[in-house]
């Protein structure tokens, strides 16, 4: 998949462990440590441990993998769309810093949000944090609306933030 509008980012469909897409993903989770740092506070490690899990992805639940990329091919920013049971759950939206502020985030939500209509999905659902102001006011800005916090994050991030977008 490929696509560009005249002034927004080139989108790609790649593989799951496309390079690039695997250091976006990084630096996603650099910015989420950053912003998550003491936010859970003095928790058991065994409960550290199954919000691992909760986030674990399998590559065969990916529908999938998009990036954003400038014209000469930076990657500028990631998200994924895949089943979670009979959902379709968007996960992994990042931009890099660099290029926050163009509507790329956007882009690639929109684009996500298309894939999932085109196969069927009658909603979609994704999870945020408190921490993630700017990835509210997104999804809010979107049409998502809030819905309770749903399995696998119920148990493991009671805290969360879950919105549902009806195609």
């Amino acid at each position: 998949m490929s696509e560009r509008t005249s002034t927004g980012p080139r989108l790609l469909e790649v593989a799951w462990d496309d390079p690039r897409a695997t250091a976006l993903r990084d630096e996603l989770d650099a910015d989420l440590g950053a912003r998550y740092d003491g936010f859970h506070g003095d928790e058991p490690a065994e409960r550290r441990a199954a919000r691992s899990r909760a986030l674990a992805m399998h590559p065969d639940d990916i529908v999938a993998t998009l990036i954003a990329v400038d014209a000469d091919g930076t990657p500028t920013g990631h998200v994924i769309l895949r089943r979670l049971g009979d959902e379709w759950e968007i996960k992994r939206l990042v931009v890099t810093a660099a290029a926050r502020g163009r509507g790329i985030a956007r882009a690639l939500m929109h684009a996500a949000l298309d894939r999932a209509r085109l196969g069927g999905a009658e909603r979609v659902i994704l999870q945020t944090g408190i921490p993630q102001p700017e990835s509210v006011a997104l999804y809010e800005s979107l049409g998502f609306t809030r819905i309770p916090v749903y399995e696998p994050y119920a148990e493991t991030m009671p805290r969360s933030i879950c919105f549902a977008y009806v195609c």
